[in-house]
């Protein structure tokens, strides 16, 4: 095996049980009437803002090599390269299109709100981890549902990787979960990384599928890589194989759009006979597992598929 290539693997295994950090540093946290804002090094890594537009996100997000990862765009003004286009894909989230008839994807007339009720834990050190309570409430003040999410952040010289864990539970009441391409876990990435732009984008799935072939294909994991910020980088989002529908659809679009949806099953395959929607009778759960790794470079389906492997045996 080449040098590069062991590197690559043993990084791989010091991520898996812990150890892949740089020089021992340990990350920070601070928890503000906004969120929690997370630094390694002094250095920011990303902030948990409780609410932007209707829902909890990550932003900004920051790479291994201090590269913005994600679309600045609505949080500021549209930046070099960003499309000034859907208002609701806000950097980091969790939200679907169909939770009882209401959309909490988007941001118009009629939307759904995830309201945050409170953070469970926020812990530094060699890797942190932040655990929120949120309610899912309708535009009449109804709750449908909750969600316990968590996400634990790692971090070494070539990567950063985000575990996400997220069990929604039902009330009192059913719910259910629509058929909709509008969902579920996603990501926003930079918009020079966007493929449609031209500059060396470019998606890949862990069935060989690329670019806008990947839309509404199912994976074990999916990566958009680019030019970032001056650099090259990359997000692979992986989805464990215990987490709920496993593997994932993917809506995943060349214009930046990046999410793992087992839901939107008549959208994904054309096929209107097919139902995709997920009821919860009450009291009952799912729960969904992904990791986010932000990696340097354009990594190979090799890579990958090794990052993936280490991923799911830890």
């Amino acid at each position: 095996m080449p040098n590069a290539a062991k590197w690559f693997v043993l990084t791989l295994l010091l991520i898996s049980i812990g150890r892949g950090h740089v020089n021992a540093q340990e990350f920070k946290t601070a928890v503000d009437k906004e969120g929690v804002t997370l630094k390694l090094d002094g250095k920011l890594v990303t902030r948990y803002l409780t609410k932007s537009g209707a829902k909890p996100i990550l932003w900004p997000l920051f790479g291994p090599q201090g590269q913005e990862m994600t679309r600045g765009y609505p949080m500021r003004g549209v930046g070099a390269k960003e499309k000034e286009d859907h208002i609701h894909h806000r950097s980091f989230w969790f939200t679907h299109g169909d939770v009882n008839g209401t959309s909490f994807w988007h941001e118009n007339d009629g939307h759904g709100t995830i309201r945050h009720r409170d953070f469970k834990s926020v812990e530094g050190g060699k890797t942190a981890k932040i655990v929120t309570i949120n309610d899912w409430i309708q535009p009449d003040g109804t709750k449908v549902c909750e969600d316990e999410r968590s996400f634990t952040f790692g971090a070494s010289k070539e990567f950063r990787w985000i575990d996400v864990e997220i069990t929604v539970r039902a009330g009192k009441e059913k719910v259910k979960f629509g058929d909709t391409k509008e969902g579920s876990f996603g990501i926003r990435t930079a918009g020079s990384m966007r493929v449609e732009l031209g500059e060396g984008g470019k998606i890949v799935n862990s069935e060989g599928d690329t670019d806008a072939g990947a839309w509404g294909k199912r994976a074990r994991w999916v990566d958009y890589s680019g030019p970032v910020s001056g650099a090259s980088g990359g997000v692979t989002i992986m989805n464990h194989p215990t987490s709920f529908r496993y593997p994932s659809y993917w809506h995943v679009r060349t214009y930046g759009l990046f999410a793992a949806n087992p839901f939107g099953l008549h959208h994904f395959l054309n096929d209107k006979t097919v139902d995709g929607s997920h009821t919860l009778q009450p009291g009952e759960d799912f729960t969904l597992k992904y990791r986010v790794l932000l990696h340097n470079g354009q990594l190979k389906p090799a890579d990958l598929e090794e990052a993936f492997s280490v991923y799911t045996k830890k």
